[in-house]
């Protein structure tokens, strides 16, 4: 179990929960949100690792999501995977987004999905393990 933590951010529950057991399943801790403005207000106060987020959502898409947090000295720092179902598998290589940002296609593949989080977040070295 290591101490980061992942925001995931989407409006479909089921994939938010299978989102969020594959990642504790990978031994991070998670927190949820299926609103923009939801995830901004946890990603201000919680700090978190590094963002899983859709592009679209109901009240704001995820780029407006992103912009508002690259803004914020708080949490212009952390790393953001965006997930999104309006681009194709062969799209997606093309589409790695500068700076902390990568954009995925849905549906996403677990391993691969783990992969990218893994090469964004070092490994915590555990104390006294």
């Amino acid at each position: 179990m290591n101490d980061q933590t992942i925001l995931i951010v989407d409006d479909e529950k089921n994939l938010l929960r299978a989102l969020e057991n594959l990642l504790t399943t990978e031994g991070y801790s998670v927190v949820t949100a299926g609103r923009g403005r939801d995830a901004i207000v946890l990603a201000k106060s919680r700090q978190p690792d590094l963002i899983v987020l859709d592009v679209m959502l109901p009240d704001m898409d995820g780029p407006q999501v992103a912009e508002e947090l690259n803004g914020s000295p708080a949490t212009k720092d952390i790393p953001i995977i965006f997930l999104t179902a309006l681009l194709s598998k062969n799209e997606e290589k093309t589409k790695q987004s500068s700076g902390n940002n990568l954009v995925l296609a849905k549906p996403y593949e677990a391993e691969n999905l783990i992969n990218e989080i893994k090469k964004l977040l070092p490994e915590v070295i555990q104390k006294g393990d």
